[in-house]
């Protein structure tokens, strides 16, 4: 059984690999803001232990035990957190540092229980998708709101890097996923988007927000 730290090493580099290939020891180093030395001491650990591949100079990445380790972490992390909005009234923006405490107890009833009350979700409140309890992840494919055309109707699917702020500044815009969007204009110079929903009939996103925001593009 891995520890809390190892357990957070795993989270981070999963996270990692599904977003880029070739992740490096500096990269796993400022997202979890722990010196070099450190980050490469847990690593070698966890290569000992069968669940990173590590070379010096090499691109690290997950064994498939090591995936599923993690994923099973991430299981834990995103049904918690779906459980403080569904069962608790927890805001999305409230839940991600209770979540990374509750992540790390180890009791599969706990959490199979908790999937059970839910009703087996398969995202979290954030649209990302929810492993199941053998550590299989079904990967949707979504559009970047930034890559949607003028007059196109869209649907909020789920969030890229869901950070506190980042929350609430779609909460201070009345925008939650399964708001569906419509398209009216992009502004050539810096790709700023003009919309429209529900109370909003005019709402101008910048090209950061728009590009963590995906959509699913809805057929006329």
């Amino acid at each position: 059984m891995a520890s809390l730290a190892e357990e957070n090493y795993l989270k981070a580099l999963y996270s990692l690999t599904t977003q880029k290939e070739g992740v490096n020891v500096s990269e796993l180093s400022n997202l979890l803001k722990v010196s070099l030395p450190t980050v490469n001491s847990m690593v070698k650990n966890l290569k000992r232990q069968g669940l990173v591949n590590y070379e010096k100079y090499k691109p690290l990445s997950l064994t498939e035990i090591g995936k599923k380790e993690a994923a099973l972490v991430l299981r834990k992390h995103r049904l918690a957190e779906m459980y403080l909005v569904d069962k608790m009234g927890f805001g999305w923006e409230e839940v991600h540092e209770i979540a990374e405490q509750v992540e790390h107890i180890n009791s599969s009833v706990l959490f199979e229980r908790m999937d059970e009350l839910l009703g087996f979700p398969k995202i979290d409140p954030h649209g990302s998708p929810i492993p199941d309890k053998n550590g299989e992840v079904i990967w949707k494919s979504h559009e970047k709101l930034s890559d949607c055309k003028p007059g196109e109707l869209v649907k909020l699917i789920a969030l890229v890097h869901s950070t506190t702020d980042f929350l609430k500044f779609l909460n201070s815009r009345e925008l939650n996923l399964g708001t569906v969007i419509e398209i009216k204009s992009i502004e050539p110079f810096d790709k700023s988007i003009l919309v429209s929903y529900l109370n909003h009939p005019s709402e101008t996103f910048s090209q950061i927000i728009c590009d963590r925001l995906l959509v699913d593009v809805l057929k006329p």
